[in-house]
């Protein structure tokens, strides 16, 4: 038997050692490079394994794999259903795609039921990626309810705990995957649009898991970075908007947009405040539509009484716009008149949370929420106990909250992503349900534009 090159696993990296075999420049694998400090062997990224393995073994190489420290697993779906057509099409695609990919599907569609068939038919140990704290709690009972508690682990939240099916965040993987990088054979990115960066993109390039599958109701950023999807995950293999899949496999929904006047008074601020900022753009020849119009402004705006003034003005307008009196008068008639109906109101920061919770006694949820205190309010709401939330950017993704029916946005960003992740928070499919998301924005300021941009998105057509 011919001498073996050897395939290793080190830190988040792969090490080929050739062993002496003689190698043709064609036979050694794209990105890898000799690294002097381990005796010249050859590095690359841990996420070149399975296209690195191909190659050797296509160059007619004997391989010794010790860069693989997982098995395939028997798994099989304890509660196991009929997929709806577009879970058993995602299926399809991303299997077809060589079982890497991207798969869009609106929130509530079933992303996860997705999941769970694609790590049955990989049968390989199999890591989770989340954003948050609380989709890992989440992620851990639906792979225990699946497959079996005892086969379910966790990193992260002081958890550390490695199984066979493993469920952590994107900051513990960017911390922990150089360690147990090489322990997966699927890895599955939930809310994948946070993968991309230089920072998250690390849970990808330091693991060997030959197979891939992203989650996303939205995979678009500003920043062009869903074009790095391709090589961290694979390409998007298939996709359902919200408009395709309202009345069938979502709640069917309409979106109405409210507006509101300031009074004399917050008018008469708004537009001092407005005119004090815009006359510091026209002095020192400011464009905010250029690309680096924002950070030119905070660069100038630092360096004197007069920009400090003009920044303070810019977010005394902004208050002004997105807290207004008239749109929490209009906030009490809403739930006045969805008073049955379960509600979440979201907002754009926490003050106007907490002032909400306090006017209306709703229930709040902030990141400053306890983990305990937001499941119980989580728990009672989704049980009918109660009939409304109000939140700030904490529930915009991940969380379930299938009772909920109307969503009334007071204030946001122009991000379309988070429009859409808060339309799809009232969009789990019930018998009878027609879902209700309500935009209140205030006339005659920049909020109108604002709210134009969040609503660049099909399912508001």
């Amino acid at each position: 038997m011919s001498q073996a090159v050897e395939l290793l696993f080190e830190r988040g990296t792969l090490l080929l050692d050739t062993k002496d075999v003689p190698l043709q420049p064609d036979d050694v694998p794209a990105g890898f490079l000799p690294d002097d400090r381990v005796g010249g062997k050859l590095r690359a990224p841990a996420s070149l394994y399975r296209k690195a393995l191909g190659q050797l073994i296509r160059a007619g190489l004997e391989v010794d794999d010790k860069a693989r420290c997982y098995d395939t697993i028997e798994l099989a779906i304890r509660r196991r259903r009929d997929p709806y057509p577009h879970q058993r099409d995602a299926l399809k695609a991303w299997d077809k795609a060589k079982r890497r990919g991207v798969v869009v599907l609106p929130t509530g569609s079933g992303k996860s039921y997705v999941a769970e068939m694609a790590i049955a038919q990989v049968a390989r140990s199999t890591l989770v990626v989340v954003p948050t704290i609380d989709l890992l709690n989440q992620w851990m009972w639906v792979l225990a309810s699946a497959f079996g508690r005892d086969r379910v682990g966790g990193v992260g939240g002081g958890l550390y705990e490695i199984n066979e099916l493993t469920v952590t965040t994107y900051d513990s993987a960017y911390i922990h995957m150089p360690d147990f990088g090489d322990r997966f054979g699927l890895l599955v990115f939930d809310e994948c649009h946070h993968l991309p960066g230089p920072t998250y993109s690390q849970a990808a390039l330091t693991s060997i898991a030959p197979y891939r599958l992203g989650l996303t109701a939205t995979p678009e950023r500003s920043d062009d970075g869903h074009e790095a999807f391709r090589d961290l995950i694979g390409p998007i293999v298939y996709r359902r908007d919200i408009d395709e899949m309202a009345g069938l496999y979502l709640a069917g929904y309409e979106t109405i947009r409210l507006k509101v006047q300031l009074s004399e008074d917050e008018r008469e601020a708004y537009d001092l405040a407005r005119e004090t900022y815009l006359d510091f753009l026209r002095q020192h020849r400011i464009r905010m539509s250029a690309a680096d119009g924002w950070s030119q402004f905070i660069r100038i705006a630092n360096r004197s009484r007069a920009g400090r003034a003009a920044w303070g003005a810019w977010r005394q307008s902004k208050e002004i716009a997105l807290r207004c009196e008239a749109k929490l008068e209009l906030l009490g008639e809403l739930l006045g008149q969805h008073a049955e109906s379960p509600t979440i109101i979201f907002t754009n920061d926490n003050d106007t949370v907490y002032e909400i919770s306090r006017r209306f006694l709703v229930p709040a949820i902030t990141h400053q929420t306890k983990t305990g205190e937001r499941q119980a309010i989580l728990q009672g709401f989704n049980e009918g106990k109660l009939r409304a939330v109000v939140t700030s950017r904490v529930l915009n993704e991940g969380v379930d909250m299938p009772a909920a029916s109307v969503g009334i946005v007071l204030s946001g960003s122009g991000s379309v992503r988070e429009h859409v992740q808060r339309l799809g928070r009232i969009l789990r499919r019930q018998e009878g349900k027609v879902a209700t998301l309500y935009e209140v924005i205030t006339e005659q300021t920049r909020e109108e534009q604002t709210s134009d941009r969040r609503r660049d998105h099909r399912a508001y057509d």
